[in-house]
């Protein structure tokens, strides 16, 4: 009864928490977004890599006719599953025109250059599902490449997340139990581990990650472990204090006196009591390491090209903040000021419900 009232308390101080509800709501967006990203994006192509220069560097809004052509390579339809997770190759090259006429056996058309430039073309049809006519509108306009802004950012946010979820249970993993060992056993056990983790405390994080980086390579997965290993000295000291604290206990002398193994009552009996403060730490690290990986791929260490990242995005669009299109790194860079502000709101508002004295 007294542990149901005590959920029950939890879950009516954190409802009356506006700010972190609104916190857990965009998180829980983007999840569905990141989920859900290669069904939802207008570029469904792997890594929304579908090049087309001619309209490079495209205001939001921009539309425009596409003439699909199918290719000569014969693409095999992925199931539901694969384009779930990762997307579907085009079957069709896509060429932005400004008007088409069929003529016999041909379709001819007036190719899109560029503002004011077109070129007359035509191509030879072989069947009836040869080609397709459809207008697109790139809603957060395109890239250099002519690639669409936010199909890339919504296959971004899988990154985000990503490192964030690996980097939070790699720093839970190492920082928990280095943490309740040299709480729990003290002596030379707590001087070894505290010695430890005043060496990494001593790096700064950033050329922490660069070493990492560049001992386990660049890439997709090497930067979610590099973040990780860099993350874990917080918790550490966090589970050591309150361990420390909750030792002398009476329940943990309790647990002695009855022989269990110092296993079960570190797993068993003291870690559940102190999940609230790592709950929060953990909330605050996945902010954390969202705007790390977002700066190591500005930096060109972190997810390399094609694969969209915001941090990537930010970098090769950030020179026409100053000129005619902003919006090209400007939306990657509200992305992740939405993403770290709503981790930063769920952290606080777990971190208030969570102090049941302060309600008393």
């Amino acid at each position: 009864m007294h542990i149901g009232k005590t959920n029950s308390g939890f879950g009516k101080r954190f409802r009356k928490n506006k700010s972190a509800v609104f916190g857990l709501i965009l998180i829980c967006v983007a999840l569905l977004l990141a989920g859900f990203a290669y069904l939802v994006a207008l570029d469904g192509s792997p890594s929304a890599n579908r090049i087309i220069p001619e309209i490079g560097s495209k205001k939001p809004g921009f539309h425009i006719e596409m003439l699909a052509i199918k290719r000569e390579k014969q693409i095999e339809d992925a199931n539901f599953f694969y384009r779930l997770v990762g997307g579907q190759e085009d079957a069709y090259t896509y060429i932005p025109i400004l008007s088409y006429a069929i003529k016999a056996d041909s379709i001819v058309y007036q190719k899109f250059i560029d503002e004011g430039i077109s070129e007359r073309k035509s191509v030879y049809m072989a069947g009836n599902n040869f080609y397709k006519v459809s207008t697109q509108t790139f809603r957060l306009g395109t890239d250099k490449f002519g690639r669409d802004i936010a199909s890339r950012l919504l296959i971004g946010t899988r990154v985000s997340l990503g490192v964030g979820l690996i980097a939070v249970l790699i720093s839970l993993t190492i920082g928990i139990l280095l943490g309740a060992l040299a709480g729990y056993f003290k002596g030379w056990v707590d001087d070894v581990i505290m010695w430890f983790i005043n060496v990494i405390w001593s790096i700064p994080t950033l050329l922490l990650v660069f070493a990492i980086t560049l001992v386990l390579g660049k890439g997709f997965w090497q930067v979610f472990i590099a973040v990780g290993l860099t993350m874990w000295v917080n918790v550490a000291r966090l589970v050591r204090g309150q361990v420390l604290a909750v030792r002398e206990l009476e329940y943990v002398e309790a647990t002695k006196a009855l022989g269990y193994s110092h296993t079960r009552t570190i797993f068993k009996h003291i870690l559940p009591n102190i999940l609230g403060p790592v709950m929060v730490i953990a909330a605050s690290n996945f902010a954390s390491a969202i705007v790390i990986e977002a700066g190591l791929s500005f930096l060109g260490v972190g997810v390399q090209p094609p694969q969209p990242s915001w941090g990537l995005m930010i970098k090769e669009n950030y020179n026409f903040i100053i000129t005619h299109n902003p919006m090209l790194a400007l939306a990657p860079g509200i992305a992740i000021m939405l993403l770290v502000l709503a981790f930063n709101l769920l952290g606080n508002g777990l971190r208030d419900a969570l102090n049941v004295r302060s309600k008393m």
